[in-house]
């Protein structure tokens, strides 16, 4: 399920980082300049049966992240 916002991969990536603490540096490849810079999800099907997301993706990877760790085996 998507937002139906547009998000830059970095971000996306700097989102994930931020949720699981992680305190490295994440590394780009540069030599790949036309990869996918974005990931956009069309909601407009869902949206149309009156769905509309009840948390910020940054709350929901964290949420998902604080699941895992509680579920863990």
């Amino acid at each position: 399920m998507g937002l139906g916002d547009d998000m830059p991969i970095r971000e996306l990536a700097e989102t994930v980082a931020a949720a699981v603490g992680f305190e490295g540096t994440i590394e780009w490849d540069s030599s790949k300049p036309d990869g996918m810079p974005r990931k956009l999800l069309d909601t407009s099907r869902i949206n149309e049966l009156g769905w509309r997301p009840q948390i910020s993706l940054r709350d929901g990877v964290a949420s998902t992240y604080d699941w895992y760790l509680a579920n863990k085996a």
